[in-house]
């Protein structure tokens, strides 16, 4: 599936496509992340947890695409909030094309 942050292509637009994940922090990370921001390090434990989750947002929005029919989605953008204390959500969306 051609995923892009293109404007338009040529194609019939079909609607909206989303894929949302809420990540949480894990107890034993945190200390991790603690000692590494004392020390104003990379806190890589949260790297790590919101690359996955931004992977698997995109993989919804994929299959949501899929599911009305679209083989390519434009104009994608991806964003993220904090849902509860250590929780955010990202969600990613986009317009569902028929190419």
């Amino acid at each position: 599936m051609k995923i892009t942050t293109a404007n338009q292509i040529t194609g019939n637009e079909l609607g909206l496509v989303t894929g949302s994940y809420v990540a949480s922090k894990v107890f034993y990370k945190d200390i991790l992340a603690s000692v590494r921001n004392f020390f104003g390090l990379e806190i890589t434990e949260y790297t790590k947890m919101l690359d996955e989750a931004r992977k698997k947002a995109i993989e919804r929005m994929e299959k949501n695409a899929e599911e009305i029919g679209a083989d390519a989605i434009i104009n994608v953008r991806i964003t993220t909030a904090q849902t509860t204390q250590g929780a955010a959500e990202i969600l990613a969306y986009g317009t569902g094309v028929k190419e």
